[in-house]
């Protein structure tokens, strides 16, 4: 057996597989497993996490736990926000007034005079810059939010991808990344241009080389890479 056969049970207090469940004990609130085969548990004022078998995998306990990623789980102790590794051994000594979950070797911390960075495995930003809200990495580029309310893509060194600012902006998927600008909503490809003229009130992510838009108007739309119209969903306000 192993921690991929498993999943929350509907009330969350333990773990199932093929609709049994794992082990006797039962939580205020339990979380998914993750490699290497541990799950974050809470009960009472206490967290910690359990192996398959449901047994605590160290014996440290926590205000709060997450998931592990990259050998790095997120928890909460008296003294802030931070990472440990698969013992409950802290990853770093650093501390944070929140943090996020490892990706690609980074992960997004806010720290205690409320700015936005990535920091390394070993606890250590990434570049010096800060931010006003920085999101999780995905193949190596990752969206900030400036002062003045733009954002932007960054490299794992904190370098600015292409240049271009937006209103709003997600990372890549597919190539296309979501953005919005003043007209509305687009997607834009790796230098940041726009692949087509149209805007919307909202855009979904390419899949397979379409996307599901709505019109300003309230319609929707399917679009594909050209910003063509592929088929109509609903009519919008206007007809």
């Amino acid at each position: 057996m192993t921690w991929a056969e498993t999943h929350v049970a509907p009330d969350r207090t333990h773990h199932l597989r093929a609709g049994r469940p794992l082990y006797v004990e039962r939580y205020d609130e339990v979380l998914a497993y993750h490699a290497p085969g541990f799950a974050p548990v809470k009960r009472g004022e206490e967290a910690w996490h359990i192996g398959i078998d449901g047994s605590p995998a160290y014996a440290r306990r926590f205000a709060r736990t997450f998931g592990f990623y990259e050998d790095r789980a997120a928890v909460v102790s008296r003294d802030g926000w931070h990472h440990v590794g698969p013992g409950g051994a802290d990853a770093y000594s650093q501390r944070y007034a929140w943090c996020g979950n490892f990706q690609g070797g980074r992960c997004t911390v806010r720290d205690e005079k409320g700015r936005y960075l990535h920091i390394q495995l070993d606890g250590q930003p990434a570049y010096e810059a800060r931010w006003r809200y920085a999101g999780d990495y995905r193949d190596g580029i990752a969206v900030v939010q400036a002062d003045n309310g733009l954002s932007t893509h960054v490299d794992v060194r904190g370098r600015p991808t292409h240049g271009r600012w937006f209103l709003d902006l997600d990372v890549f998927h597919k190539g296309f990344a979501r953005s919005r600008d003043q007209a509305g909503w687009l997607h834009v490809d790796f230098a940041g241009r726009p692949i087509y003229s149209r805007r919307f009130a909202a855009v979904e992510p390419f899949y397979n080389g379409q996307a599901r838009v709505e019109r300003q108007d309230g319609g929707l739309e399917v679009i594909d890479e050209t910003g063509t119209t592929v088929v109509v969903l609903r009519g919008g306000s206007n007809g």
